[in-house]
């Protein structure tokens, strides 16, 4: 009796990079003008772009990418926030200072963004419900 094991998996759809980096990108220039120039129309504009990331992933049933994303954001802005923070501080002052707020300070934004993305994109993965069970045929090979 021989046993033959098939299994079958299902590539997840889309790929989430682009939409990602995008994202990135706009969080990048959003924190940039946060720390020359804070306001709460700019900080409601961060959250705006990260509800419009959550809900595409989670629309796409990409919700692990959830865990990726504050990485990718701080790859993206780690530079031009040292920059925003030599123009806010001063040179040497900013330079010391920025790498002290955006490497330890990442850890509350990234914290935040993770949140705050895993909740948009649960619910609309909610809303968007589950796929449809397509239909699977077991053969038995012992039976004729």
């Amino acid at each position: 009796m021989s046993n033959v094991v098939l299994q079958v998996r299902k590539r997840a759809r889309g790929n989430v990079s682009a939409p990602m980096v995008l994202w990135a990108l706009a969080m990048t220039v959003i924190l940039f003008i946060e720390v020359v120039a804070p306001s709460a129309r700019v900080t409601l504009s961060g959250f705006a772009v990260s509800a419009l990331l959550g809900i595409y992933l989670g629309w796409r049933r990409r919700v692990g990418a959830v865990v990726a994303a504050p990485f990718v954001s701080w790859l993206f802005a780690w530079f031009p926030l040292e920059v925003a923070s030599m123009i806010h501080f001063g040179f040497l002052k900013g330079f010391f200072l920025g790498l002290l707020i955006i490497t330890f300070g990442w850890i509350g934004i990234g914290f935040i963004e993770f949140v705050w993305l895993g909740m948009v994109a649960l619910l609309f993965r909610a809303i968007r419900g589950s796929p449809r069970n397509d239909s699977v045929i077991i053969i038995d090979p012992d039976r004729p």
